[in-house]
């Protein structure tokens, strides 16, 4: 069949989208599991009908793109380094135990060590979309649950972007691995400060000259958030970290609010073509062989990954409901493990079945979490009204 015009293909996606999300709010259920079903089903594995998975997957990037710059919109540089210091332990203590778990699922399933190894990369993760999607942001991110999620989010993030670039380091020569600890040790400050000092004497100038106009602070923030994003990948980090930078460093101007709200459905927009790339890049006709170690793994993070960060953020005195609500919030697998098995994949540093492995285990994971979420704390899509908060 050939590919739908990207017409057909937007029309596909949402009107099968808001079928489906009609479904599962009359049924009680995340509208997100809506998304990722809707791209199984019109996916290049299913019937096929939207099968241009590059343009989907391009696409559904300005999702993770405008949400981790409004993610970095809303801290403050100075709270952001107070977090940081806190969260540290937390987030290596866990990264290490994720990545024992998922190695051993592997090899147990005799997977070479090269292949247990990347899939322990990427079981470390957790999801900084649903994180973020399932945080009410009037109500926690500005609190302590909200900023222990937020801080460790950015730190898993960080180190799944050395990662990432390490693994296409490893793909290519010795000489690439060393140009990617160059550009992580010397692009990332680089660019905060080439960020930092535009805020300070270009954007703030012009958005306090023209801030009657509302459009036009919105027309900057895009192009303030795209055009460090490209300019992170120009210095060889990635777009995603470039985003962050953007918002971060809008942060202390008193506008930032603004067009974190503005910017907010334009957001959602590119969310629901995310996690349809996601359901539409699975592979079923691997399901037969990889189903079994595929259920373990999710279903070991699911159980094990609340219990982990809880019983680390009780030893560094946090509260205990503090503690496990924590936890169940970050209790999934990341967009960034999809992202490492994709590019893993195509360096031929693991097999299909491998990187499809992966991938199932992340959607179960994002799914099944996003139930314990929604179900048992505020967030704005909870199906109980009196747990919905935004």
């Amino acid at each position: 069949m050939p590919h739908a015009g990207i017409i057909e293909s937007f029309f596909f996606i949402f009107a099968g989208a808001a079928v489906l999300a009609t479904v599962a709010l009359y049924t009680r259920q995340p509208m997100l599991v809506a998304y990722v079903a809707l791209g199984v089903i019109l996916g290049p594995y299913g019937t096929s009908l939207v099968n241009d998975a590059g343009l989907l997957s391009e696409i559904s990037e300005f999702g993770i793109i405008f949400l981790l710059f409004l993610v970095g919109l809303d801290l403050q540089p100075g709270k952001l380094k107070n977090m940081l210091s806190a969260s540290l332990i937390t987030a290596l203590g866990t990264t290490l135990a994720f990545f024992a778990i998922g190695f051993g699922v592997m090899i147990v399933f005799g997977f070479s060590l090269i292949e247990a190894a990347i899939v322990g990369i990427a079981a470390s993760f957790s999801s900084t979309i649903l994180g973020i999607k399932l945080l009410p942001t009037t109500a926690l991110h500005h609190r302590h649950v909200g900023e222990m999620v937020v801080s460790l989010l950015l730190i898993q993030d960080l180190l799944a972007i050395l990662a990432i670039l390490l693994l296409n380091g490893l793909g290519q020569n010795v000489q690439a691995l060393v140009e990617s600890l160059v550009n992580i040790f010397l692009g990332l400050p680089v660019l905060g400060l080439v960020a930092f000092a535009g805020v300070r004497w270009l954007l703030l100038r012009l958005i306090h000259k023209f801030d009657a106009f509302h459009e036009y602070i919105f027309l900057v923030a895009i192009g303030w958030c795209l055009g460090i994003a490209s300019l992170g990948a120009l210095f060889g980090l990635s777009i995603e970290i470039g985003a962050f930078i953007a918002g971060v460093s809008l942060a202390t101007s008193p506008i930032a609010q603004y067009i974190a709200e503005s910017l907010r459905p334009l957001r959602d927009f590119f969310l629901v073509l995310f996690f349809f790339s996601v359901g539409a890049s699975l592979n079923i006709n691997l399901l037969d062989q990889i189903w079994l170690p595929a259920v373990l793994l999710a279903a070991l993070l699911i159980g094990l990954k609340p219990l982990v960060f809880a019983q680390l953020l009780k030893m560094q005195k946090e509260d205990q409901a503090v503690a496990w609500e924590v936890g169940w919030r970050l209790g999934q697998a990341s967009e960034f493990s999809l992202l490492v098995s994709y590019i893993a994949l195509s360096n031929a540093l693991m097999g299909e079945a491998a990187a499809v492995l992966v991938q199932f285990a992340t959607v179960l994971t994002l799914v099944v979490s996003s139930y314990f979420v929604i179900f048992r704390y505020p967030s704005p899509i909870a199906p109980d009204a009196r747990l919905r908060r935004d």
